[in-house]
């Protein structure tokens, strides 16, 4: 599936072709709305669940939050926004994940719906989890 086109960009930016976003907001401002809006409701949700010292950046392009690692990803593409909490945590929430298209390590939640942000709260704790585990080996 193909990503957001990024209107907002400036002329600067358009000359220098697809200028990768240096922080998150600066992906945001470039994902044109009603997505804006709900990639930010999906952010405030994984922010939520993450712990306090946990850092925003942008890896591989999109953005992420990082904590002993990164935890997940998330982006917005033209029909669906994007979490990425590892392949584990979705075979974990399968049953959960019915009704939503999902790969290996994405779920993909579709544009025309609300966000299912307690899910998506559950999800990014059991990935925070996930984490704590592995460093406490």
């Amino acid at each position: 599936m193909k990503k957001a086109k990024f209107a907002n960009r400036s002329s600067a930016e358009k000359a220098k072709g697809d200028a990768a976003p240096k922080n998150v907001d600066e992906y945001l401002a470039g994902v044109p709305e009603p997505a804006r809006s709900a990639l930010s409701k999906m952010r405030a949700a994984i922010r939520s669940a993450v712990p306090p010292e946990a850092t925003e950046a942008i890896s591989y392009g999109i953005p992420a939050f990082k904590h002993k690692g990164v935890l997940v990803w998330f982006a917005a593409f033209s029909d669906h926004f994007s979490l990425f909490p590892t392949a584990a945590v979705i075979e974990k929430f399968k049953n959960e994940l019915e009704g939503y298209s999902t790969s290996k390590g994405t779920i993909h939640f579709p544009t025309g719906k609300p966000l299912p942000i307690p899910l998506i709260k559950k999800l990014v704790k059991a990935r925070v989890a996930q984490m704590e585990g592995k460093k406490a080996r």
